[in-house]
């Protein structure tokens, strides 16, 4: 745990305050960054504002041929870095990222899951593989670190707008609308970073996007509903009580969209609404009111 304190509730309760009713094992629970010397494989999950902070805070304890695994979905504000991506240039070494359509309060419960492990050396995403494998976790591999990172952090910002749409009343025909052009806008930036278009609709991107926009277990999902009834971001947030990593990634979007020269309607009045005071009806009507075009016109699925 970042804080010691929270180390030790975990350890007393054997249980996260955020998951509740799914026990924890027994585990050694600790904030000494110290604990990462001599391990093999270390997990790195932070909050993706906090991935830079707490990598340098591990730096110094790494075993030079440890694996780093993030799981953190998110996009650094202000860089635009991917997670991997600053894991690099804290520490020098390659990351593998895993992710996919994963609810924390499933996983616990050993629902079956499926994710995907990437890493640009594909040996590591097969380790990554190996090690997380079981009867209840399905892992596949691959070598598109940037395409997956990319999926899992934008994906929450369609979520957002999909709980958005929930709130304001809308209907299944709305978030279908909102769920496929928004796979289309994360292909269309991720293609013009030069990643293969398969990855959206894999686990990452097809299959993470369904799970976060339908289920009532996303905290972006239920941040947005709390927007389309007429809450603030920041308000909205705090009632959800834990990281809505969305309203970060829409930031990033934004920013990524600009620097590529990609068109992302939605993500950009998601920002529009999220940090500009727009409010989702004007939203809604400006992405109604575009002019008509082909449906894979520039659509990064080719």
């Amino acid at each position: 745990s970042f804080r010691q304190q929270g180390a030790e509730r975990l350890a007393k309760t054997r249980e996260n305050p955020l998951l509740k009713g799914v026990a924890l094992p027994d585990l050694h629970f600790t904030g000494d960054p110290a604990c990462a010397a001599g391990k093999k494989v270390v997990v790195m999950a932070p909050p993706s504002f906090a991935m830079r902070a707490t990598t340098k805070l591990f730096a110094p304890y790494l075993d030079g041929d440890a694996v780093l695994v993030s799981v953190s979905k998110g996009i650094e504000a202000g860089t635009s870095k991917r997670m991997s991506e600053i894991i690099a240039e804290e520490t020098g070494r390659t990351a593998a990222v895993l992710c996919g359509p994963s609810h924390a309060e499933e996983v616990g419960k050993n629902i079956p899951t499926g994710c995907v492990a990437a890493c640009a050396d594909i040996s590591l995403a097969e380790m990554v593989q190996d090690v997380f494998m079981s009867n209840r976790f399905r892992v596949y591999a691959s070598t598109d670190v940037a395409g997956v990172e990319l999926s899992a952090a934008l994906k929450n910002v369609i979520a957002l707008c999909a709980g958005i749409s929930d709130g304001l009343g809308c209907g299944d025909n709305t978030k279908a609308l909102l769920m496929t052009r928004g796979l289309t806008e994360i292909a269309r930036l991720g293609t013009s970073l030069g990643g293969p278009h398969e990855t959206i609709a894999g686990h990452a991107g097809l299959g993470d996007q369904i799970v976060t926009c339908t289920s009532m277990h996303s905290r972006n999902r239920r941040a947005g509903t709390l927007i389309g009834q007429g809450k603030d971001a920041q308000t909205a947030m705090r009632e959800v009580g834990a990281v809505v990593e969305g309203y970060y990634a829409a930031k990033s979007a934004h920013e990524l969209a600009a620097r590529q020269g990609v068109e992302m309607p939605i993500c950009e009045e998601a920002y529009r609404v999220l940090y500009e005071g727009a409010s989702p009806q004007e939203a809604i009507r400006k992405l109604m009111g575009r002019d008509k075009r082909h449906e894979f016109e520039d659509a990064g699925w080719d």
